[in-house]
């Protein structure tokens, strides 16, 4: 078997940084970098805990936070690698006010919630952020030529918030990039159920029509979680398209 990449890591465990956080960032900065090949054997996480003094459930998670990101890979049998370089450039990051105006049909916002909170243990998790942090509630109807067309249900960082107003002209994510911010990936899970009667009355559909959800958490170009949303799209309305790749041969 191949010998495996140790990556070079010192820990500060004086910093308000998780230990996770501070095992992950120098591997993902050398994958980005280019300093390690596709399909480079990276050390497992039994090794790295043993290494670094740091319990296994935190190396498996620096790990899994790099193959969430798409940019590790779980060979079984084999170990960890470095994820291959797509061979076409995968479509942007978007947002459907984005996609609406694209195609060149007229994009509509309602915000239906709008709230400052002190995240708790569930929205600190998901944006990884401290318990207590200042968090934005947003819930938006987005319609296209008048017609609903999604839920838009997002937490994000408060220091990132756009104004009402704001929301009422651009994307989320356009809004994002003009604070500077670059969404270099997401995580996303994709899947379809019937709407419960609330969501079904904003979206003009019976609770017999299918809705597809889609639950997304986005990524700056540091691995940094800049928000989390969960959307409800009408099934008629809206058709949803991803590219998929083939993991490396095994060898």
């Amino acid at each position: 078997m191949a010998q495996a990449w140790k990556p070079p890591i010192s820990l500060d465990r004086s910093l308000d940084v998780p230990l996770h956080e501070q095992i992950s960032y120098p591997i993902q900065q050398a994958i980005i970098a280019g300093e390690l090949a596709p399909g480079t054997l990276i050390e497992n996480e039994l090794s790295l805990a043993a290494r670094l003094r740091v319990s296994r459930p935190t190396a498996r998670h620096a790990l899994q936070t790099l193959v969430d990101q798409g940019l590790l890979l779980r060979r079984r049998g084999f170990g960890t690698v470095v994820a291959p370089k797509p061979r076409h450039r995968l479509q942007e990051p978007s947002s459907l006010f984005n996609d609406i105006r694209r195609a060149g049909s007229v994009s509509d916002t309602q915000i239906l919630r709008y709230q400052k909170w002190q995240a708790d243990e569930t929205i600190a998790r998901r944006l990884e952020c401290p318990i207590g942090s200042d968090v934005l509630e947003l819930e938006r109807l987005r319609l296209k030529d008048g017609v609903p067309v999604a839920i838009l249900y997002n937490w994000l960082p408060f220091q990132f918030a756009p104004s009402p107003d704001q929301l009422l002209t651009v994307g989320l994510y356009q809004h994002l990039q003009q604070l500077g911010i670059t969404i270099a990936s997401t995580r996303q899970s994709v899947g379809a159920q019937r709407p419960k009667r609330a969501v079904a009355r904003l979206l003009g559909i019976t609770t017999r029509d299918p809705i597809l959800t889609i639950e997304r958490t986005a990524f700056d170009a540091e691995g940094k979680i800049v928000e989390w949303g969960y959307h409800s799209y009408r099934g008629d309305r809206y058709q949803y398209e991803s590219t998929v790749f083939s993991e490396l041969p095994a060898s």
